[in-house]
């Protein structure tokens, strides 16, 4: 497995550096890439052998990247300016008419 781990092939290659290489690090980030790769989280699940989904949002943490893509696939062009803002009287004002 360290085998395969490593990438380069390099004794501490610049995939993991000094971590240690463990099953679960290649489990999460295979679950990972599949999740930036659109897959189903359902569908992860599944792979991961997980019975309940709450066990895999674990991995469904959204990263910069993947916020990236979703605000560049939003349309705002339709967008018209902020709403107006009601004028409110001040709480002075409110207080003295009363």
């Amino acid at each position: 497995m360290t085998r395969y781990s490593m990438g380069s092939g390099e004794p501490d290659g610049p995939i993991f550096g000094n971590q240690t290489r463990k099953p679960h690090t290649i489990r999460h980030t295979t679950a990972v890439h599949l999740l930036r790769a659109g897959v189903d989280i359902n569908t992860i699940r599944a792979w991961l052998g997980h019975v309940s989904l709450d066990t895999t949002h674990i991995y469904a943490e959204v990263d910069m990247e993947m916020k990236a893509k979703a605000l560049a696939s939003v349309d705002i062009g339709g967008l018209k300016g902020p709403p107006k803002q009601r004028v409110l009287p001040s709480l002075m004002a409110f207080l003295k008419a009363l």
